[in-house]
């Protein structure tokens, strides 16, 4: 890679144009669903507003046969880049017809939620995000505002533990294979980054601030995922597998051929979300991360950082992408008794 900002920034800066044999009618229309609802669930659009004032957009799914009694509920969002169609909407349809209330969102700046410019990425309003869709749950008459629980996906992962040691609202917190995003942006793959190379990186974003300024515009980086080469790293022809075939893509989301703004990375280079998660403490965590996924090392570090009550589980055989959408593996069962051993 040239600079470091090409390692730091993978997610914003790879990429090139589609590929046509990909191109089916179901893929060119945005309100497809990269999974099929279960015919145990409802799912209807709603939207809430967080605490900066952008309003944010989600799916609420809710089990069929409800009763009197009101319900648990879970917010889910991630991967990051990814939208509700994606990954966090096949969990959330899936923890439904296990009995919860569970809300799949956007993220601000991206998907149908709002906030300008578009395709922005903060941790401190994506953590902020997850505490917005706690409020929209606890407002639900058939939803028991005192069991609500969060799980977060990729980069949604450790907004998620960031969001649950500060709002103490959140009764417990799972992660599937976890990122990061402030390591990663701020030291690189394996915290590989020097300090030469992260000043170099920090110069290049001051000067297209200096850019955007003058033109009154935001710049974006190239469209994510490229088609891999040969020799490119085997997690990113894993990315483009699911992000860039009928498998997983959806238009609105970046990581499906579209981009971050270029300057994205610059709040991620010092705000270190995972700071505080020994404060998630008494309250349990899971993390749940794919034996030979690039990225489970994210998971160890904060699995050891943690306070018990938590628990630490390894998918035998699974790779990073595997625990977006691999019905076969993803241990929804393990979910379920997390939860409502935990939401009571």
């Amino acid at each position: 890679m040239k600079n470091i900002l090409l390692i730091t920034m993978l997610f914003l800066i790879t990429g090139q144009v589609f590929a046509q044999n990909v191109q089916s009618e179901k893929m060119k229309t945005t309100e497809h669903y990269t999974f099929k609802l279960s015919d145990k669930v409802t799912r209807q659009k709603v939207s809430f507003k967080n605490r900066y004032g952008i309003t944010l957009s989600g799916d609420l799914y809710l089990p069929k046969n409800i009763t009197p009694e009101k319900l648990s509920a879970l917010a889910i969002s991630g991967p990051f880049g990814a939208v509700k169609e994606q990954s966090s909407g096949l969990y959330a349809n899936q923890m439904a017809e296990r009995g919860f209330a569970v809300i799949a969102f956007d993220p601000s700046y991206t998907g149908e939620s709002g906030g300008e410019p578009r395709n922005l990425a903060s941790p401190e309003i994506n953590t902020e995000d997850f505490s917005a869709a706690v409020d929209f749950l606890g407002l639900q008459k058939n939803v028991d505002r005192n069991k609500i629980g969060i799980i977060g996906i990729c980069g949604f992962g450790g907004f998620a533990l960031n969001a649950t040691a500060i709002d103490k609202r959140i009764k417990a917190v799972a992660t599937l294979t976890m990122y990061d995003m402030t390591r990663v942006m701020s030291k690189g793959y394996n915290d590989a980054v020097t300090l030469e190379q992260r000043t170099k990186t920090l110069e290049q974003l001051g000067e297209q601030r200096w850019r955007d300024a003058e033109t009154g515009t935001f710049a974006y980086g190239e469209e994510y995922n490229k088609t891999p080469k040969e020799n490119d790293p085997q997690f990113l022809k894993e990315y483009y597998d699911y992000y860039r075939t009928v498998r997983g893509y959806h238009e609105r989301s970046v990581n499906s051929g579209n981009s971050w703004t270029a300057t994205t990375p610059l709040s991620f280079m010092n705000m270190l979300i995972l700071s505080y998660i020994k404060e998630i403490s008494p309250r349990p965590i899971l993390i749940i991360a794919g034996e030979k996924a690039h990225s489970r090392y994210f998971s160890e570090t904060a699995f050891q950082n943690a306070n018990e009550p938590k628990e630490l589980v390894i998918v035998p055989n699974a790779v990073h992408v595997d625990l977006y959408d691999n019905m076969r593996i993803i241990p929804f069962d393990k979910l379920e008794s997390f939860f409502k051993t935990n939401l009571k």
